[in-house]
């Protein structure tokens, strides 16, 4: 029993990575796919390969994300993050082909309809993204990307996204006919917002602070597992009126649950609050534009 419980955190993460692939799986193939709807990164590449090819979207999917996991290896947040962005990659890649296997599986989808097919591939899909990130993984691709040039080259991991897809759409365009673009961008949209609500906010990034007695252990845990900054501040306690250091530091909504599972397993008795901000400027983030 002892052991279930220390192994539990572990399980739930998993199988939110499994759960969100699904739905994600599901999202593509009952609603992008069937409407040539181009979703961003590495899964859009696949739709216009499969489109010229027929080769396998979810076999794409996987071979696509091999060399950026790769190079990623060293920028995926520790070993706990490679793992879990390595299951939800196979998962995904599994799942996207294995779905369509099922013999009441719609091949065609559910609807011809180009704005039903955008807002709910949208919905499905953010919400399996959000499972993923919650489970403490990323989905690959886009993910692994924005994070080798925001190391790179200092790109914010906003811009990086934005980089990426907006290469996967525009090639869409061509492709699949602008119209067709014009919906994934609508999809892209609506799937972002749809994550930020599965996470619990619409803020860009998140802020917190962290009171805790084991301070060098939560900030050595932060700095070299999630590779994010963190400022030391002093405070003071109202009741006791002794001094207690409060750490301060900015995340992504995608890092609030590994930053949660960190600081639950360095002190226990920490105290923690969570904030939400709507923006982010310097290392790491969006850059100050020259007025």
């Amino acid at each position: 029993m002892v052991s279930f419980k220390r192994h539990w955190p572990s399980i739930r993460d998993y199988a939110l990575v499994v759960a969100g692939a699904l739905v994600q799986a599901v999202g593509l193939r009952l609603f992008l796919v069937p409407a040539e709807l181009a979703s961003g990164g590495i899964s859009g590449i696949s739709q216009l390969i499969h489109k010229f090819t027929g080769w396998p979207i979810g076999l794409m999917v996987f071979i696509g994300n091999v060399p950026l996991f790769l190079l990623g290896w060293k920028m995926l947040g520790g070993r706990r993050f490679v793992l879990r962005t390595l299951a939800a990659v196979a998962a995904y890649s599994f799942f996207t082909e294995a779905v369509t296997w099922l013999p009441f599986f719609p091949p065609n989808g559910l609807t011809d309809d180009l704005v039903l097919n955008s807002l709910y591939g949208a919905v499905v899909s953010g919400v399996g993204y959000g499972l993923v990130y919650r489970g403490q993984g990323t989905s690959g691709g886009s993910d692994i990307l924005a994070r080798i040039l925001n190391r790179w080259r200092g790109v914010s991991m906003t811009q990086s996204y934005l980089m990426t897809d907006a290469v996967v759409i525009l090639s869409a365009g061509f492709i699949f006919g602008w119209e067709k673009a014009l919906y994934a961008i609508i999809t892209l949209y609506v799937s972002g917002l749809v994550v930020d609500s599965t996470l619990e906010g619409a803020g860009t990034v998140r802020t917190a602070m962290i009171v805790t007695d084991r301070l060098e252990a939560v900030a050595n845990r932060i700095l070299h597992e999630m590779e994010r900054g963190a400022t030391l501040l002093h405070g003071t306690g109202a009741y006791t009126m002794d001094p207690r250091p409060v750490m301060y530091c900015v995340i992504t909504r995608s890092e609030v649950q590994q930053l949660k599972t960190i600081v639950r397993e360095a002190d226990p008795q920490a105290f923690m609050v969570i904030g939400v901000a709507h923006e982010a400027l310097g290392e790491g983030f969006q850059p100050f534009k020259k007025e």
